[in-house]
């Protein structure tokens, strides 16, 4: 099992944040363009965290590499099922550099829509206590 699986299905923020490289581009179904860095990538995950219930994965699919990872997931919004796929590459460290969302069916994206952006608010400000505090840190 890829340790991102593990992370994500452990509920572990930590690990999740620590699989991802400092400049993924994380390209979410609810959202127009895709975002760049850890902070806002990780922000996002800990409120997919939230807001889908029982989420698991139901399969994975790598290439011969093991650079490129398809992760199909099933979850629920309420009483609406997910099914869905995280397609991610890894670099050369094996951190996640770019990492893809899709959801359907179109009821279920609908709900992830309205879910995500009742969380806009709390991911923004998360990701940007995170980059004050790396800017400190430095």
């Amino acid at each position: 099992m890829h340790p991102f699986q593990c992370a994500v299905e452990a509920r572990d923020t930590a690990a999740i944040e620590s699989s991802l490289a400092d400049d993924v581009v994380f390209t979410s179904p609810n959202t127009f363009r895709p975002h760049r860095g850890k902070p806002i990538t990780a922000a996002f995950l800990r409120a997919v965290l939230r807001v889908l219930d029982d989420f698991h994965y139901v399969r994975q699919i790598s290439d011969s590499d093991g650079d490129d990872h398809v992760f199909v997931f099933e979850a629920r919004i309420g009483d609406v099922a997910v099914f869905g796929c995280d397609l991610v590459h890894c670099d050369g460290d094996g951190k996640i550099d770019d990492f893809v969302v899709m959801v359907r069916p179109l009821s279920a994206a609908n709900a992830l829509q309205v879910a995500m952006g009742a969380e806009m608010e709390r991911i923004q400000h998360e990701a940007t206590m995170t980059v004050e505090s790396d800017r400190k840190e430095a």
